[in-house]
């Protein structure tokens, strides 16, 4: 029995595999940070860029609809303390036909951090995306 729901599994996750690689198989790269992005409809990507004595957080969505109202949301968070909530410090927001990217001010900050994106349709939130990178 245990063997039936093994291969069962197993089965599952090929067909899932199957389906799901030919949309995320395309990435892109952006040369100036090095970062790769997965090309999927709607799927933001968020990194960080050094600049002068600080960083600045980046999110894209980049492969969306021409014709499509696209918002794209990018938000440096930071946390002062292990257990201390996080805070966002600095944000900024897009809208615009087709792809679309953020930047954020210049951030300066020892603490703990992270950056999130927010992308997809901007006339339809339950469609959505949010995306975080690991705290750093």
């Amino acid at each position: 029995m245990h063997a039936r729901i093994a291969a069962l599994m197993v089965a599952v996750a090929g067909i899932t595999a199957a389906t799901a690689l030919p949309a995320s198989a395309a990435t892109v790269a952006d040369t100036s940070d090095k970062v790769a992005c997965i090309a999927a409809v709607n799927l933001p990507c968020a990194w960080q860029e050094t600049t002068d004595g600080g960083f600045v957080g980046v999110a894209q969505v980049s492969a969306a609809d021409p014709a499509q109202l696209t918002l794209v949301r990018v938000e440096v968070r930071t946390q002062r303390a292990w257990g201390s909530p996080w805070v966002t410090v600095a944000s900024a927001t897009t809208v615009t036909h087709g792809s679309a990217k953020a930047v954020t001010p210049r951030v300066v900050t020892g603490d703990l951090r992270m950056i999130c994106a927010t992308g997809g349709p901007a006339l339809d939130a339950a469609q959505r995306v949010t995306t975080c990178t690991n705290p750093f």
